[in-house]
C-alpha cells in the first residue's frame, strides 16, 4: 500500500479487511491475483459487499433497501466527480475520509479513475440488488438470465478491465462463466432461498417438469423437483463450457485464478447433482478433501474433455 499516499493506502486496505472478513464460495482479491490487481478488485468487492447487505437487510421495508441502494449508488458517482475535482486541484491533495464507507468509496473511485472502469456497470450492479428486494420469483429463463446479466456479469468485466483486457470475445466468455456462478450458487442455496422466500428456478422450467410449489411445503425434493434441478444443472454446465475461454485468454496468474474458480464451481455443481434429494437440508460446499482433486483437474486442464 506504500505506492499511495494517506489517506488512499488507508482506503485500499480497508476494502481487503472487508473482502477477506466475509466468506464467499470463491477467493476475492486472492494471492493467486497479480499483487497489482488485487486492491483494486477487492475495491469492487467492498462496493458490492455493501450494496449486498444494503438488500438483503429482510427486517427493512424493500422501499427503505431501495432507497439505501440508490443513495449508495449517488455516494459513488459523487466520489468518482469529487475525485477528479481533486486531482485537478492545487497539490493534488486528497479528501480526508470520515468513516468505513468513506474510505470504500474513496479507493473504489481512484479505481474507477485511474483504470478507466465503466461506471454503468457499477449501475447494473447496484440494478440486480435493487430487484432482490422485490422479486422472488422468475417465469423463465430469459428472466433468471437478465438478472445474471446484472448481478454477475458486471465482475467478471471488471476484474478483466483491471487485468487490462479489453476484447469482446473475453468479455462474452466471461458473461457466460459469471453467469454459471451465479446460477451454482442459486442451485447450492436452494433450500435456504426457499426457507428465505426466494425460488429461482424459472417457473418455466417447473412447468415443464410437473414440478410444483406446495411440494416444497414438505421439505422434500419430488421426483418432479429432482428433474427441475437436473434441468437447471444441465442448463448451468453448458453455460461453464461457453466460459472455458476467458480461463485460457486471459494469461498469467489470472488464468490459474479463473481455471481454479471454473473448477471449484464445476465441483460444486456436482456435489449439487448428486446430493439434490438433500438440499433442503445439506448445502453442498468445498471442503480440505477437494484440494487435492482441484489441484489434479487443474494440471490436467488442457487435457480434459471440454
Amino acid at each position: 500500500m506504500a505506492r499511495w499516499p494517506e489517506p488512499l493506502s488507508r482506503a485500499y486496505a480497508a476494502c481487503e479487511s472487508l473482502a477477506q472478513s466475509h466468506y464467499e464460495n470463491f477467493p476475492v482479491a486472492s494471492r493467486l491475483l497479480p499483487p497489482p490487481m488485487r486492491p483494486h478488485v477487492a475495491a469492487v468487492y467492498a462496493f458490492a459487499r455493501v450494496a449486498d447487505d444494503l438488500a438483503d437487510e429482510g427486517a427493512v421495508a424493500p422501499g427503505v433497501r431501495q432507497t439505501q441502494l440508490h443513495a449508495w449508488q449517488r455516494r459513488l458517482h459523487e466520489a468518482v466527480a469529487a475525485g477528479h475535482a481533486d486531482a485537478h486541484a492545487a497539490g493534488n491533495e486528497l479528501r480526508t475520509p470520515a468513516g468505513r464507507d468513506d474510505l470504500l468509496l474513496l479507493a473504489l473511485g481512484h479505481s474507477i479513475r485511474s483504470l478507466d472502469l465503466p461506471v454503468s456497470l457499477f449501475d447494473d450492479l447496484v440494478s440486480a440488488f435493487g430487484q432482490d428486494t422485490t422479486t422472488t420469483r422468475y417465469d423463465s429463463w430469459l428472466a433468471v438470465l437478465d438478472y445474471c446479466r446484472r448481478s454477475a456479469n458486471p465482475v467478471g468485466r471488471l476484474v478483466l478491465r483491471i487485468a487490462g483486457h479489453r476484447d469482446e470475445v473475453l468479455d462474452r466468455s466471461s458473461d457466460a462463466l459469471c453467469t454459471a456462478l451465479q446460477l451454482t450458487n442459486f442451485w447450492q442455496d436452494f433450500g435456504r432461498d426457499w426457507r428465505a422466500g426466494r425460488l429461482y428456478v424459472p417457473r418455466e422450467v417447473q412447468d415443464a417438469c410437473g414440478a410444483i410449489e406446495a411440494d416444497l411445503s414438505a421439505g422434500t425434493i419430488t421426483p418432479a423437483w429432482a428433474r427441475a434441478l437436473d434441468a437447471c444443472v444441465d442448463r448451468t454446465q453448458a453455460l461453464f463450457q461457453e466460459g472455458r475461454g476467458v480461463c485460457d485468454g486471459v494469461g498469467g496468474r489470472l488464468t490459474l485464478e479463473l481455471r481454479l474458480t471454473w473448477l471449484g464451481a464445476r465441483r460444486i455443481l456436482e456435489r449439487v447433482h448428486a446430493g439434490k434429494a438433500d438440499l433442503f437440508h445439506h448445502r453442498p460446499t468445498l471442503g480440505a478433501a477437494d484440494v487435492p482433486l482441484l489441484v489434479w483437474r487443474a494440471a490436467r486442464w488442457k487435457h480434459m474433455a471440454a
